[in-house]
C-alpha cells in the first residue's frame, strides 16, 4: 500500500495535496501572466481545464515515486498561496525543487519557508542525496530564495531554454545532503 503524500507544516504554511477544489485559485493565481512569464512550464493563457488536469496528475505521479507536489496554503484561513514540489529521480536520489507563488502574496517570504520545508522532506524523509533548482536569470527573487534556503550557485545555462520566442539563460543551483545537514546543525 502507498503512503499518502504527507501534510508539512511551518510556522506560517500548510504544505498539503491539492484537491480538486483548488483549481479556480490555481487557475486565477497562476493564470497571473507574472507567473507564467517567470515559470518554464506555465502557459498564458490559463485554459479552463488546465488546473484540474494537472491536479489529477500528482497522485498518480506520488504512487509512481517521479513528483511530491504540495499546494501551499495559509495556516491562517486555509487560502492557496502557490504550489512547491520535486521531481525525484529514484536511480541517483536527486530531486529537482520547482514553485510559484501567487503574485499577491510576493514578498512575504512564504517561498522561503515553504522551500525550506521541502528540501526538509527531501533529505530527512525521502532520503535523496542532491536537490537542484533551476530559475531564468531575469528572476532574481527565485535567485534569492534558493540562497535563503542554502543552494549553491553551481553555474549559468546560456541560452538553454525558449519562452515566448526568446532564447533565456538558466541559473543552476544545488544542495548536497551533508550540506543540508551541516545547515540544520549550525
Amino acid at each position: 500500500m502507498q503512503v499518502p503524500l504527507p501534510i508539512l507544516k511551518t510556522p506560517r504554511l500548510q504544505l498539503r495535496p491539492f484537491t480538486e477544489g483548488d483549481a479556480p485559485d490555481v487557475q486565477r493565481l497562476a493564470g497571473a501572466r507574472e507567473i507564467a512569464d517567470t515559470t518554464l512550464t506555465i502557459p498564458h493563457p490559463y485554459a479552463d481545464g488546465l488546473a484540474e488536469q494537472w491536479i489529477a496528475g500528482h497522485a498518480p505521479a506520488f504512487e509512481a515515486g517521479t513528483h511530491a507536489v504540495f499546494a501551499i496554503v495559509l495556516r491562517d484561513g486555509g487560502q492557496l498561496v502557490g504550489t512547491i514540489g520535486l521531481t525525484i529521480d529514484r536511480s541517483i536520489d536527486k530531486g529537482e525543487l520547482g514553485y510559484w507563488v501567487g503574485k499577491p502574496y510576493w514578498g512575504r517570504g512564504y517561498c522561503t519557508e515553504a522551500a525550506t520545508a521541502i528540501l526538509d522532506y527531501g533529505f530527512a524523509t525521502l532520503g535523496l542525496n542532491r536537490v537542484s533548482a533551476r530559475h531564468l536569470v531575469r528572476n532574481p527573487a527565485s535567485g534569492r530564495v534558493l540562497q535563503k534556503i542554502g543552494m549553491t550557485r553551481e553555474g549559468r545555462a546560456r541560452q538553454d531554454t525558449v519562452k515566448w520566442g526568446k532564447y533565456e539563460d538558466l541559473v543552476l543551483c544545488g544542495i548536497l545532503r551533508s550540506e543540508w545537514q551541516e545547515l540544520r546543525n549550525a
